[in-house]
């Protein structure tokens, strides 16, 4: 069993007591005292632990007020500094001046008290000579490093003290006749007027301390006011700059060994069957290990005393990771983080680990104690979780997320080489025949299959990902020119298409390949995906089995998307928008949560357009914000012809990425919240394309938190289709999850689709958010929302999407399913 002396080190050199109390246990009992605590009071380690330290106060009364401060300290977990008269075992009294400061744990749970104990007894009896003695600094001997003042009842200085030169730079002129409050800096004065007030009127001892800017440097003080029977007060101060660093680096060693094992002081039984615990030298060398560092390590405890820790270094961390941990320690602060280490066998194990100087009376490490929990079964689920996140569950090529990053990265590397890249979007011709034919299980196998073929035909360096389905999409990399895609598209083709035999069935299929230019198109990764999707349209519009290169003619697209603005402003000039709303309701209850705000043009000669005819191409464009401010606009002015009807809704409204990452979003919000002050600003919500370019995170966390106290909240929408969705989900501020209907609609019939659905919903638990399902056609859908644990829908099994005028009488005659009220989870 480890010498538990040794692991106290940390905390066992101070001249002053220290104490750790457990305020989670009634009466708040001591866990762990040092030696200084023992001499200090004579009692034992052993007839102290256990007991409150009232039991040091005896059965005096008149202490009361001192130890109410300390109940409501404990009670409000917060820091305090009082003065308690202590009895000794033998029945001699001291004064004990305690500061205590609360310890939590990493979720902010309060677990323990820490007491700093200080001997004042002297201090009591030299300001009681004081009293007693007409010429109060006789008293004062002239070795002592204490700065002392006397002053009258209006805070005039008398008669002073000051032995050490560097404490006052101040001539005697300066000082006698002067109020002490006025020579004082601005940032003390407060605190003395307080103290010297409390001194006169309670006619006791007050004490703070203060930190002054000399020319020599920063320093802390000390300082005690005292008020005497004669209407004099007594004015003293100390340098405590040295104890105070000492202090803190005390509190933080003890603060790191309790956060990671709070059994590690007062409980020895706790270290060597929790923790990993080993004992180094400055020079790195083990000179302590438990049993478990030895049964983790894979080593007997002789093969490691003696030896670096370098012993069970990985290859996980680069030396800069050690040269920042040993900076760190070797300056005395406790080091936190996360080490991967290798055994005996090769086998790697990651811990959780602290690292805490022990120090000797110059504040100076002399041995460093680490601390250690196993942590490798969390890191293995952190790796399969990236591994979902990055790659496709059945064929293990790139997922979209993987894509992305690769695209981006060889985008940046096609500026520096000067060359090009290609972008080939691939829709496989004929899959879902020979799904609907053979069956999934028959159709997974295929994907695989012509997966590994098309991923043969690539070159090195090139990238093959599958972005669901019967898609994939690959990058070719390093092209001098874009004729050098051609072989390997050609190649591409010929492995789609080559025949495929799967048990007694021979099976052929094609493929039909769309194909962008970077920097030829310049666009950004998420266009040049797009393009290449036209392109894919083309060419089986072309009759399959091809590959089409996207047109990146500039005139011709300009003058199309220009004239897209042109007749967009020209409608909203003439009122041709106008809003349908789609209900969204839980399925099991059958309430109306709310419903989504879904614009649509009422063209003069086309009829109805639908939004992604017009959206598409406006946006980025001045015109998108005017558009959907006159959307947020007209939501707000339905919401209170509902609210007047007695109809209480909801309605959400989407926005751009462009248009929430404007500068003044949140001012043209509150303009419009303004515009509408019958409406509770919390009846509206932005849903934010997931899928959408979301760079800048920060600036997005602020602007939604802006709209946050304004009481408007946010959506995430199409979820799962976007590129750093983990990303999203963790920083940004949106209370809801929307899963995008195109997973949900086949979620009966595609087992991928069916397993993404279930993976959101499982994070939006993790992240304690709300989830709503898109494209809730049938009742089947709604029931295996339901068994996935997602309450909340809508669709066109439940609505479609009406005019205002119809909701109020939708939503007096809706009812849900009774398989899905009946439904029980």
């Amino acid at each position: 069993m480890i010498d538990l002396n040794v692991l106290k080190a940390a905390v066992m050199n101070s001249r002053d007591g220290i104490t750790i109390s457990d305020p989670t246990l009634p009466d708040n009992p001591l866990i762990f005292v040092n030696s200084a605590f023992e001499r200090m009071t004579g009692y034992s380690l052993e007839e102290i632990i256990g007991k409150n330290c009232r039991y040091l106060q005896g059965d005096d009364k008149d202490q009361e007020d001192q130890l109410t401060i300390i109940r409501e300290t404990i009670k409000k977990q917060q820091t305090c500094l009082v003065t308690l008269r202590n009895y000794r075992k033998d029945g001699s009294m001291f004064w004990n001046e305690l500061s205590m400061s609360p310890i939590f744990d990493n979720q902010g749970k309060l677990i323990h008290y820490l007491g700093i104990q200080k001997d004042v007894t002297r201090l009591k009896i030299q300001s009681k000579e004081l009293n007693e003695t007409n010429d109060l600094m006789c008293a004062v001997n002239e070795s002592n490093r204490d700065i002392q003042f006397v002053l009258d009842s209006d805070g005039v200085i008398v008669k002073y003290n000051v032995n050490d030169s560097k404490d006052l730079y101040l001539t005697p002129d300066e000082l006698i006749g002067k109020k002490m409050l006025d020579l004082l800096p601005i940032q003390v004065s407060e605190q003395f007027k307080n103290a010297f007030d409390e001194a006169i009127e309670t006619n006791s001892l007050v004490s703070f301390d203060y930190m002054l800017s000399m020319p020599s440097g920063d320093s802390t003080y000390s300082a005690h006011i005292i008020s005497l029977e004669d209407k004099r007060i007594v004015v003293t101060a100390r340098d405590i700059t040295a104890e105070k660093e000492k202090e803190l680096a005390l509190i933080q060693a003890t603060k790191a060994t309790q956060e990671l094992n709070r059994e590690l002081i007062s409980q020895k039984g706790a270290i060597d069957e929790h923790a990993i615990v080993s004992i180094a030298d400055v020079a790195g060398r083990i000179t302590y290990v438990n049993d478990k560092f030895c049964a983790i390590s894979g080593y007997d405890r002789e093969e490691l005393l003696g030896h670096n820790h370098k012993i069970v270094k990985s290859d996980e961390h680069p030396d800069e990771f050690f040269v920042d941990l040993w900076k760190t320690i070797s300056s005395g602060q406790a080091w936190h983080g996360e080490i991967k280490n290798t055994n005996k066998t090769g086998s790697d194990y990651w811990v959780k680990t602290t690292i805490v100087p022990t120090l000797d009376d110059k504040g100076k490490p002399f041995q460093y104690v680490g601390i250690r929990t196993e942590i490798t079964d969390r890191k293995q689920a952190e790796e399969k979780l990236k591994l979902v996140a990055h790659y496709d569950a059945l064929t293990n090529l790139p997922s979209r997320v993987l894509l992305a990053d690769r695209l981006n990265h060889a985008m940046v590397q096609c500026q520096r080489r000067n060359n090009s890249l290609a972008v080939a979007f691939m829709d496989l011709d004929g899959f879902k025949a020979v799904n609907d034919l053979y069956g999934h299980y028959v159709g997974d196998e295929l994907l695989v299959e012509v997966a590994q073929r098309m991923k043969e035909a690539l070159r090195e360096g090139d990238t093959l990902a599958r972005i669901g389905g019967d898609e994939f999409i690959a990058v070719m990399v390093d092209l001098e020119n874009i004729e050098d895609s051609e072989s390997v598209l050609k190649r591409l083709l010929k492995a789609a298409a080559a025949p495929v035999t799967l048990g007694d069935a021979v099976m052929q299929i094609s493929a039909s390949i769309g194909v962008s230019f970077y920097p030829q198109d310049d666009a950004d990764a998420d266009l040049l995906m797009r393009h290449a999707d036209q392109a894919m349209y083309f060419a089986k519009q072309a009759g399959k089995n091809r590959y089409q290169f996207f047109d990146t003619t500039q005139d011709n697209a300009m003058k199309i998307r220009q004239q897209s603005i042109g007749d967009v402003c020209s409608a909203l000039g003439r009122r041709e928008f106008v809003l349908h709303y789609q209900p969204k309701v839980n399925m099991r209850t059958g309430d109306v949560i709310g419903v989504e705000a879904l614009i649509r043009w009422q063209h003069p000669t086309r009829g109805i357009v639908p939004p992604l005819d017009f959206l598409p191409a406006i946006e980025g464009h001045a015109i998108s914000l005017e558009l959907s401010e006159w959307v947020i606009d007209t939501a707000l002015i339905q919401i209170s012809q509902w609210r007047s009807m007695g109809l209480d809704l909801s309605v959400s409204v989407n926005i751009s990425a462009y248009q929430l990452q404007q500068g003044n979003f949140t001012t043209r919000i509150t303009a419009l919240l303004e515009a509408h002050p019958e409406v509770d600003p919390h009846y509206l919500e932005l849903e934010v394309l997931e899928s959408s370019e979301l760079s800048d995170i920060s600036q997005l966390l602020n602007t939604m938190s802006a709209c946050h106290e304004l009481g408007v909240c946010f959506a995430l929408d199409d979820f799962g289709t976007g590129y750093s969705s983990l990303t999203h989900i963790k920083r940004l501020p949106a209370y809801l999850i929307k899963i995008d209907q195109s997973f949900v609609r086949d979620m009966l019939e595609d087992v991928d689709d069916l397993a993404i659905v279930e993976s959101v919903i499982g994070l939006a638990k993790t992240f304690k958010r709300e989830v709503i399902a898109e494209g809730v056609e049938t009742i089947e859908h709604g029931a295996a929302l339901l068994r996935l644990g997602c309450e909340l829908a809508q669709g066109y099994g439940i609505a479609r999407p009406m005019t205002a005028g119809d909701i109020p009488e939708w939503v007096s005659n809706w009812k849900t399913y009774d398989s899905w009220q009946t439904y029980k989870g």
